[in-house]
């Protein structure tokens, strides 16, 4: 998980900072941003992190302000002293509200409550594709490209995987050839046959015929090796394993 902080009190985003790596040590957090300015500009210069945990009232007003004038996606857990805002904060993608002083188990508990939403909803997307595509064999079988100054149309059967990097979408082909794409990810997911592309991650969308095996991980994870080999360590999250799994075996 990617997880951005709010919070303009220091002693504050530690502990936020300390029990949320208590229950997944290898989350990556973002901030502490403090007030409404500082985080309307990383909104407006950044992609959105998975979720994010915000106090109520920063520096320079109260966060709500920050979702009146950027457009919050993700979900959101409030963290904040004071129990008047609760109406306030489900208008703003809220799915629970810790009232500090909170215990660990209250911060767990909340981001226990984002992975089962964030399971249930990936599920269901995953199986409204899965019967789109068989139904209506709407795909895409090509998928257009930059080489330098020029493009290319690669047939989808020739795809290894899809990555991002610095914000930047490679193809790599199954010859090792990498090339740009002017799409991000979700678009590509969407277009291309979902029973041969699966995302695996964030960053990695990936054919079936790329996978040359794979394994169970630590915490539930799985532990993907794609062909042509990657430089880094591609893994399914514990959430989408069990979707994962069932895709393989079709």
């Amino acid at each position: 998980m990617t997880i951005l902080i709010m919070e303009d009190e220091t002693p504050a985003a530690e502990k936020l900072a300390t029990g949320i790596k208590r229950f997944d040590e290898r989350a990556t957090l973002v901030g502490p941003l403090r007030s409404v300015k500082e985080s309307v500009s990383w909104f407006a210069n950044n992609p959105m992190p998975d979720i994010v945990i915000a106090d109520i009232q920063l520096t320079d007003g109260l966060s709500f302000e920050v979702f009146k004038k950027i457009s919050v996606t993700c979900p959101v857990i409030f963290a904040t002293a004071y129990d008047e805002y609760l109406l306030q904060a489900l208008e703003h993608n809220s799915i629970d509200y810790l009232l500090k002083p909170f215990k660990q188990e209250k911060l767990e508990g909340a981001l226990k409550k984002y992975l089962r939403l964030k399971q249930h909803f990936t599920a269901n997307v995953a199986q409204f594709s899965r019967t789109y595509y068989s139904e209506s064999g709407a795909r895409k079988d090509r998928i257009v490209v930059k080489k330098g100054i020029d493009f290319l149309s690669i047939k989808a059967s020739d795809i290894a995987y899809f990555y991002t990097e610095h914000k930047i979408v490679f193809l790599v082909d199954n010859d090792g050839s990498r090339y740009i794409v002017d799409k991000p990810l979700a678009e590509l997911e969407a277009e291309l046959d979902a029973s041969k592309f699966f995302r695996v991650n964030r960053k990695f969308l990936v054919h079936i015929n790329a996978i040359a095996r794979f394994k169970s991980y630590e915490k539930g994870k799985i532990l993907v090796e794609l062909k042509p080999p990657t430089r880094e360590e591609v893994s399914v999250s514990q959430e989408n394993a069990a979707s994962f799994k069932e895709w393989m075996g079709k």
